[in-house]
């Protein structure tokens, strides 16, 4: 077999997490139509017997107990309006699927500020702090640079860098 190049398998790698991630998002999304209840729901819970692991989001990714980084689909952030802080449960199911879920929300407040974007990037700003909120929320709720918004931040929000969009004012 010839020698593959090492920017094919970077790339291959690359795919496959994306699609892990896509995965993932995509089932999050059939739990919130169809409901946790629901028996489709129950039969991927239980055909999901594989790695469990507790992290704490960071803003965009959970930081889990093994020290590692896992990636959070963006719109299940913005759709559970994760804070930096919350405790998630992540499960890896033999197939390599992830499945999120928040299991520890710390306490957290409600501020107003106004949208900025910067370098590619949306922040918040209240009172001259800057706050990072993730794209997705900006798009669902249709957000523009110079918009009024509420956030969520951690109660205790001294080391914050990340802020939950909750509304477009």
């Amino acid at each position: 077999m010839a020698d593959v190049p090492e920017k094919q398998i970077k790339r291959l790698k690359s795919l496959i997490q994306e699609a892990e991630t896509s995965l993932a998002a995509a089932k999050e999304l059939l739990v919130s139509l169809v409901g946790e209840d629901n028996v489709v729901t129950n039969a991927m819970s239980e055909d999901a017997s594989g790695k469990i692991i507790e992290g704490v989001f960071d803003g965009q990714t959970m930081v889990g107990s093994d020290g590692k980084s896992y990636p959070v689909p963006a719109n299940y952030a913005s759709k559970s309006k994760l804070v930096q802080g919350d405790i998630l449960k992540l499960t890896i199911a033999d197939d390599g699927a992830f499945m999120y879920k928040q299991i520890g929300p710390i306490p957290r407040k409600q501020v107003v500020g106004v949208l900025i974007q910067e370098n590619g990037h949306y922040y918040v700003d209240v009172n001259g702090r800057r706050l990072r909120v993730l794209l997705a929320s900006v798009t669902y709720f249709k957000a523009k640079p110079g918009d009024q918004v509420s956030v969520n931040i951690p109660e205790d929000d001294a080391h914050a860098e990340w802020a939950a969009l909750e509304a477009a004012l």
